[in-house]
Protein backbone atom coordinates (compact mmCIF):
# COMPACT_ATOMS: atom_id res chain seq x y z
CA UNK A 1 0.00 0.00 0.00
CA UNK A 2 2.81 2.12 1.12
CA UNK A 3 3.89 2.27 -2.03
CA UNK A 4 0.57 2.45 -4.39
CA UNK A 5 1.21 5.01 -6.75
CA UNK A 6 -1.90 7.36 -8.51
CA UNK A 7 -0.82 5.51 -12.08
CA UNK A 8 -1.72 2.70 -10.74
CA UNK A 9 -5.60 3.56 -10.01
CA UNK A 10 -8.56 3.02 -12.31
CA UNK A 11 -10.89 4.29 -9.82
CA UNK A 12 -14.06 3.97 -12.28
CA UNK A 13 -13.48 0.69 -12.92
CA UNK A 14 -12.19 0.22 -9.13
CA UNK A 15 -9.35 -1.85 -9.67
CA UNK A 16 -5.72 -0.93 -8.41
CA UNK A 17 -3.19 -2.39 -10.53
CA UNK A 18 0.32 -3.05 -8.44
CA UNK A 19 3.10 -3.63 -11.35
CA UNK A 20 4.77 -7.23 -11.10
CA UNK A 21 8.01 -5.54 -9.82
CA UNK A 22 6.47 -4.30 -6.65
CA UNK A 23 4.98 -8.38 -6.14
CA UNK A 24 6.92 -11.36 -4.53
CA UNK A 25 5.59 -13.20 -7.29
CA UNK A 26 6.52 -11.24 -10.10
CA UNK A 27 3.10 -10.98 -11.23
CA UNK A 28 1.04 -8.46 -11.95
CA UNK A 29 -1.55 -8.10 -8.62
CA UNK A 30 -5.33 -6.66 -9.49
CA UNK A 31 -6.95 -5.47 -6.44
CA UNK A 32 -10.80 -4.88 -6.54
CA UNK A 33 -11.50 -2.16 -4.63
CA UNK A 34 -14.29 -1.23 -2.20
CA UNK A 35 -16.53 1.77 -2.07
CA UNK A 36 -14.39 1.90 1.43
CA UNK A 37 -11.17 1.65 -0.28
CA UNK A 38 -12.48 3.94 -3.30
CA UNK A 39 -12.97 6.90 -0.92
CA UNK A 40 -9.70 6.69 1.01
CA UNK A 41 -8.05 7.14 -2.41
CA UNK A 42 -10.41 10.06 -3.39
CA UNK A 43 -10.16 11.71 -0.12
CA UNK A 44 -6.01 11.18 -0.33
CA UNK A 45 -6.62 13.30 -4.21
CA UNK A 46 -6.37 16.60 -1.83
CA UNK A 47 -3.12 15.75 -0.68
CA UNK A 48 -1.33 14.73 -4.01
CA UNK A 49 1.90 16.29 -4.67
CA UNK A 50 2.67 17.24 -8.05
CA UNK A 51 6.05 15.95 -8.34
CA UNK A 52 5.26 12.46 -7.12
CA UNK A 53 3.17 9.86 -8.38
CA UNK A 54 3.15 8.03 -4.61
CA UNK A 55 -0.55 8.34 -2.99
CA UNK A 56 0.88 8.62 0.10
CA UNK A 57 4.72 9.86 -0.44
CA UNK A 58 7.05 9.84 2.60
CA UNK A 59 9.37 13.21 3.61
CA UNK A 60 11.03 13.15 0.47
CA UNK A 61 8.12 13.18 -2.06
CA UNK A 62 9.57 10.61 -4.11
CA UNK A 63 9.80 7.58 -1.25
CA UNK A 64 7.09 6.13 0.16
CA UNK A 65 5.25 6.48 3.49
CA UNK A 66 8.44 4.52 5.58
CA UNK A 67 7.32 1.11 6.97
CA UNK A 68 8.73 2.79 10.25
CA UNK A 69 6.06 5.56 10.33
CA UNK A 70 3.16 3.27 9.86
CA UNK A 71 4.75 0.82 13.00
CA UNK A 72 5.24 4.29 14.90
CA UNK A 73 1.46 5.22 13.80
CA UNK A 74 0.27 1.88 15.33
CA UNK A 75 2.66 2.05 18.49
CA UNK A 76 1.35 5.36 19.35
CA UNK A 77 -2.31 4.26 18.92
CA UNK A 78 -1.38 1.68 21.49
CA UNK A 79 -3.37 -1.45 19.63
CA UNK A 80 -0.98 -4.00 20.17
CA UNK A 81 -0.56 -5.12 16.82
CA UNK A 82 1.71 -4.80 13.85
CA UNK A 83 1.58 -3.65 9.99
CA UNK A 84 1.58 -7.02 9.10
CA UNK A 85 -0.72 -8.12 10.95
CA UNK A 86 -3.59 -6.48 9.22
CA UNK A 87 -3.14 -9.42 6.55
CA UNK A 88 -3.32 -11.69 9.25
CA UNK A 89 -6.54 -10.23 10.26
CA UNK A 90 -7.94 -10.15 6.98
CA UNK A 91 -6.77 -14.00 6.55
CA UNK A 92 -8.54 -14.89 9.98
CA UNK A 93 -12.02 -13.09 9.31
CA UNK A 94 -12.33 -14.59 5.93
CA UNK A 95 -11.79 -18.27 7.79
CA UNK A 96 -13.74 -17.51 10.64
CA UNK A 97 -16.81 -15.01 9.52
CA UNK A 98 -17.49 -15.45 5.67
CA UNK A 99 -18.28 -18.66 3.54
CA UNK A 100 -15.48 -17.58 0.83
CA UNK A 101 -13.38 -20.44 0.01
CA UNK A 102 -9.51 -20.36 1.31
CA UNK A 103 -8.08 -19.85 -2.22
CA UNK A 104 -10.20 -16.80 -3.08
CA UNK A 105 -8.50 -15.21 0.58
CA UNK A 106 -5.40 -16.59 -0.59
CA UNK A 107 -5.38 -14.80 -3.81
CA UNK A 108 -6.90 -11.72 -1.74
CA UNK A 109 -3.52 -11.73 -0.18
CA UNK A 110 -1.63 -12.85 -3.68
CA UNK A 111 0.14 -15.89 -2.20
CA UNK A 112 1.46 -18.70 -4.42
CA UNK A 113 -0.40 -21.59 -5.08
CA UNK A 114 1.96 -24.23 -3.03
CA UNK A 115 1.06 -27.73 -4.64
CA UNK A 116 2.73 -27.64 -7.88
CA UNK A 117 -0.03 -29.65 -9.48
CA UNK A 118 -2.57 -27.50 -8.11
CA UNK A 119 -0.34 -24.36 -9.20
CA UNK A 120 -0.48 -25.40 -12.56
CA UNK A 121 -4.15 -26.28 -13.57
CA UNK A 122 -5.08 -22.61 -11.87
CA UNK A 123 -5.85 -20.35 -14.48
CA UNK A 124 -8.07 -18.25 -12.65
CA UNK A 125 -7.24 -14.93 -10.08
CA UNK A 126 -10.79 -15.40 -8.61
CA UNK A 127 -11.07 -11.26 -9.01
CA UNK A 128 -15.05 -11.49 -9.44
CA UNK A 129 -15.03 -13.41 -6.45
CA UNK A 130 -12.21 -10.99 -4.89
CA UNK A 131 -14.20 -8.15 -5.66
CA UNK A 132 -17.60 -9.28 -3.23
CA UNK A 133 -14.65 -10.17 -0.93
CA UNK A 134 -13.07 -6.87 -0.67
CA UNK A 135 -16.73 -4.75 -0.10
CA UNK A 136 -17.73 -7.41 2.16
CA UNK A 137 -14.38 -6.87 4.03
CA UNK A 138 -14.80 -2.99 3.79
CA UNK A 139 -18.43 -3.39 5.28
CA UNK A 140 -16.84 -5.15 7.94
CA UNK A 141 -14.10 -2.51 8.55
CA UNK A 142 -16.50 -0.08 8.58
CA UNK A 143 -18.46 -1.70 11.17
CA UNK A 144 -21.52 -1.88 8.02
CA UNK A 145 -23.72 -4.96 7.61
CA UNK A 146 -22.65 -6.52 4.23
CA UNK A 147 -25.53 -7.27 1.93
CA UNK A 148 -24.61 -10.21 -0.34
CA UNK A 149 -21.97 -12.48 -0.60
CA UNK A 150 -19.86 -13.97 -3.90
CA UNK A 151 -23.04 -16.85 -3.98
CA UNK A 152 -25.40 -14.45 -4.30
CA UNK A 153 -27.05 -15.27 -0.79
CA UNK A 154 -26.68 -13.39 2.42
CA UNK A 155 -23.84 -12.63 3.62
CA UNK A 156 -22.18 -14.38 6.84
CA UNK A 157 -21.11 -10.99 8.95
Amino acid sequence: MRGACWSELDLKNRIWSVPAERMKMGRTHLVPLSDEAVAVFERAKAFKVGASDLVFPGQNVKRPLSDMTLLKILRDMELGVTVHGFRSAFRDWVADKTDYPGEVAEAALAHAVSNKVEAAYRRTDFLDKRRFLMADWGAFICEREATRNYMGGEADT
